[in-house]
């Protein structure tokens, strides 16, 4: 069963960050710096994976990078710029697929 958040004195509204969002959020909290290799990102980051899409499916960095075909990372903004095709394919393959389809039909 859905739960409501709890209501917070702020005007703005709820958000859930994924993807890039949240990869960029994750990195500022781990303070890399680049340039920077897979295994520095993967170290800094453990085994926190990053939501790449709102239903809360969830992956782990190292398996984004490989995707990405990439090892080593000038700046911050390179990386997520090289990521970004890669978590909009899981983000699109992700609600293409039936039972996501099925899923967002329900209401709980």
């Amino acid at each position: 069963m859905g739960v409501r958040p709890p209501q917070q004195d702020d005007d703005e509204p709820d958000a859930i960050a994924f993807g890039i969002a949240a990869l960029d959020a994750r990195l500022s909290e781990t303070g890399v710096s680049f340039p920077a290799d897979r295994d520095t990102l993967v170290a800094a980051l453990g085994d926190r994976k990053i939501p790449y899409n709102a239903a809360g499916n969830e992956v782990a960095i190292g398996e984004v990078i490989d995707r990405a075909g990439r090892e080593t990372f000038e700046s911050e903004q390179e990386l997520l710029n090289v990521l970004h095709p890669v978590f909009e394919d899981m983000r699109e393959s992700a609600s293409s697929s039936v039972i996501m389809q099925l899923r967002a039909l329900v209401p709980f």
